[in-house]
């Protein structure tokens, strides 16, 4: 490997075989390191927690399938579920709500603002109600409503081509929509239906299994090697339609293929824990001014959402005694300050409208 002269921190690289060149960033592979700690230490102590405490170094060998059987028994069938759970949905999230401001070029675009989260929830909300899932399941039902959801905003914002911009202002209209038919199906819904899509819709990891770890860890292996193989195309991207365009980049089919990612992601993530409030926004945005990047590194963004969604977790499970919240109030009380960061400094800037 043949390693060129360090700029600004950056380390270009070039190998031989395979004919393979790039540029190395020691800030950010520390960055994920030290996230990949966090969010493994974050992971056991939320397994740790229960009417049955299980000491840290406990749980670890649990984890390998060594120790007490009594306590391999609690950690791999009754905890582990919950805390797969969140750790996929925060990477889910994270990296779905990177892919969708590094697209539009605009931090306010996350799947939770421009519709695709509230398309999902729509779909499951109504198969819970209404009693039908046409055999799709929970999963099958959220992957629906998300897709359709993000094909209609696509399809709006098309004007010789769909911009960023574009993109924005429809989908926060059928985010509304889509929010609009969930309250009048949950307010048509009797009492028991009515719960469990509120418990639902707020985002919630209580009682997860393995069903829905195994859904949701099969999407990923496929869409997240997708989503980070689209890094080289994402960079050019972020120069502008018209600079990417002449780089080689075919910007529509690009742009589109991004969506459908974002729209896995987000859709197999929110079918299995319920539409987690901000996590999308805030985690890609955290992460790029940590990695000090021009825009949010995929592999950051979801390491970062991970670390969000545990971390919320805990303080959900902790905060009130006796009570577990879900965690999507949480990441809301977490989740909102940003939000008006993010819009006092656009406005700040100019871009605010």
């Amino acid at each position: 490997m043949t390693v060129l002269a360090p700029l600004r921190g950056r380390r270009p690289y070039r190998l031989a075989a395979p004919p393979v060149s790039g540029v190395l960033r020691p800030r950010l592979v520390a960055l994920c390191a030290a996230l990949t700690v966090g969010v493994f230490l974050l992971f056991c102590w939320g397994v740790s927690l229960g009417d049955y405490p299980i000491g840290l170094a406990d749980v670890v060998k649990a984890l390998t399938g060594a120790g007490d059987p009594g306590t391999v028994l609690v950690v791999r069938e009754l905890r582990l579920p919950r805390a797969l759970t969140g750790l996929l949905v925060g990477i889910a999230f994270g990296i779905s709500g990177a892919l969708y401001q590094t697209m539009t070029r605009n931090p306010l675009a996350s799947p939770d603002m421009i519709g695709l989260t509230e398309g999902a929830g729509t779909a499951v909300v109504a198969g819970i109600v209404l009693g039908w899932d046409g055999g799709l399941g929970t999963q099958g039902l959220g992957l629906l409503g998300a897709l359709v959801t993000a094909l209609l905003v696509y399809a709006l914002a098309w004007k010789g081509g769909a911009t960023g911009y574009r993109i924005i202002l429809v989908g926060i209209g059928v985010s509304w929509i889509c929010t609009s038919a969930t309250d009048y199906l949950v307010a048509r819904g009797e009492r028991f239906e009515a719960q469990a899509a509120l418990g639902w819709l707020v985002g919630n990891l209580n009682g997860r299994t393995w069903d829905q770890v195994t859904m949701l860890a099969a999407a990923m292996v496929v869409l997240v090697p997708l989503a980070l193989g689209m890094g080289r195309w994402m960079r050019t991207l972020q120069l502008g339609d018209d600079v990417a365009a002449g780089l080689g980049t075919p910007v529509q089919p690009v742009r589109l293929a991004l969506l459908l990612i974002g729209v896995g992601l987000i859709a197999f993530g929110t079918a299995a824990a319920g539409p987690v409030a901000f996590v999308a926004l805030a985690a890609p945005q955290i992460a790029q001014r940590m990695a000090g990047t021009a825009y949010p590194p995929l592999l950051t963004s979801g390491l970062t959402g991970a670390l969000v969604v545990l971390g919320s977790d805990l303080i959900a499970r902790e905060a009130i005694p006796g009570t577990e919240l879900p965690v999507g109030i949480v990441t809301g009380v977490i989740g909102a300050p940003v939000l008006l960061w993010l819009l006092i400094r656009a406005n700040r800037a100019g871009s605010g409208g």
